[in-house]
Formats: structure tokens, C-alpha cells, sequence
């Protein structure tokens, strides 16, 4: 959470270095909360990317890739929700903690929260001729659109 001191870390020995821009005078234990936290911004841009499918798109149009970019943005807000939901509802056992080995067991995460999905609105399976009605009304569809769009083009073109 913003505003949680950074937990401690275990190390190998290994220095790591980072740049900023932030005024000289900050603090080094404000630098290295900084740097703490920029690991879950970027797990946040992965998960997005992989789980709520913001790297599948392939648009030809801004206006498309803003659209599903919006979506993805509101997936993630809309998981986000239900992680802090239930973290609040469902706290960490520190007895199964402590059986496992380890300091703090994990959140939930938006893989879980997916298929927590995929259990309670599992997906209708398509038959073979519903399979093929679908597969054909899409070709259909898109011979149309082609169709207009050479027609239009051909107005287009025309001398008048």
C-alpha cells in the first residue's frame, strides 16, 4: 500500500544503483521506498499486459487501441477492488505462514481473481454448427464490409 514503509529485503551481498530526479535533499530512506515501490507499478503494467490482455491488441485505429486501453484500465481498477476487498475480508493466517517458511504469505493476485471468475461464469461451449453458423456470419460480415468499402472507394474515384 502507498505510504507502507518497504519491507525489509533479503540481499546477496550485490549493490544495485538507480538514478533519480528527485531533489538532493530527500532523504535516503524516502529514495529507497522509492525505489521499493517502482517494483509494483511495473508488476501492475505486467499484469495488465498479460492477465487483463492489454498486450493482445491489435488495432488499426487510435480510436480502437484508446477504447481498449480504457477497458484494460478499468479491469485493473475493478481487480485492484477486489484484492483490497479481500484482503480485508480474508486475513493472512500467520500459522500457515510460519508452516511454509515464510515471512508473508502472498495476495491475491489477478491470475487468481480470473479464475475465480472462470468458475462462478464459466464460458458456453460452442457446438460444431454453432461453431460453423458463427464462423460463417463473421465471413459474411466481412465480405460486406469489404464489398462497401471497394464500392465506396470506387464512387470515390469516379469522375464527375
Amino acid at each position: 500500500m502507498a505510504g507502507d514503509p518497504p519491507r525489509r529485503r533479503r540481499s546477496d551481498g550485490r549493490l544495485s544503483y538507480a538514478l533519480s530526479n528527485a531533489p538532493a535533499d530527500t532523504s535516503p530512506e524516502r529514495l529507497a521506498w522509492l525505489k521499493c515501490v517502482r517494483h509494483f507499478v511495473e508488476r501492475t503494467n505486467q499484469d495488465a499486459k498479460t492477465e487483463a490482455g492489454w498486450a493482445d491488441l491489435q488495432a488499426q485505429k487510435y480510436r480502437a487501441w484508446a477504447h481498449h486501453l480504457v477497458l484494460v484500465i478499468l479491469v485493473t481498477w475493478f481487480v485492484a477492488q477486489i484484492k483490497l476487498a479481500w484482503g480485508q475480508t480474508y486475513a493472512r493466517d500467520p500459522e500457515l505462514a510460519c508452516q511454509l517458511a515464510v515471512e508473508v504469505l502472498p495476495a491475491l493476485s489477478m491470475a487468481n481473481v480470473r479464475e475465480l471468475f472462470r468458475a462462478v461464469w464459466p464460458l458456453h461451449q460452442l457446438t460444431p454448427a454453432e461453431a460453423r453458423r458463427l464462423v460463417v456470419k463473421h465471413l459474411v460480415n466481412r465480405a460486406r464490409a469489404t464489398s462497401s468499402r471497394l464500392q465506396a472507394q470506387q464512387r470515390n474515384r469516379a469522375p464527375t
